[in-house]
């Protein structure tokens, strides 16, 4: 996969004007990292807490993401051991809650989505 920093294929729509916004995506769409950013946004959480309420993600993967949302700034470690939001995860997370009210909108159609996936 292409890093964040690496320039866009020549033949791609990007230029530098949509960097952030691949960056942007490239972060968001990685496995669990939404779910993470989710978890936090009502307020920190250690560890186990974050664990238990991601269901089947492995703790090496969740390890994993939380650094990547570390590196990104948009969660830090508290001296705690727990995770929160930094300002701008905080945003992300006000930015997603246009997301969630989209996906009541729409929840049928996605429902229907899954189950062809599934099945």
């Amino acid at each position: 996969m292409r890093s964040a920093s690496q320039p866009p294929p020549a033949n791609s729509r990007a230029d530098a004007s949509t960097a952030p916004l691949l960056a942007a995506m490239d972060l968001l769409g990685q496995r669990w990292i939404l779910r993470v950013i989710w978890e936090l946004e009502p307020g920190a959480l250690g560890f186990l807490e974050l664990r238990r309420r991601m269901g089947n993600c492995s703790s090496s993967m969740l390890s994993v993401r939380l650094q990547r949302l570390v590196e990104a700034g948009v969660a830090i470690k508290r001296a705690d051991k727990s995770y929160e939001l930094t300002t701008a995860g905080e945003e992300l997370g006000r930015a997603l809650e246009a997301v969630w009210t989209w996906s009541e909108r729409w929840a049928d159609n996605l429902e229907g989505d899954r189950e062809s996936e599934d099945g």
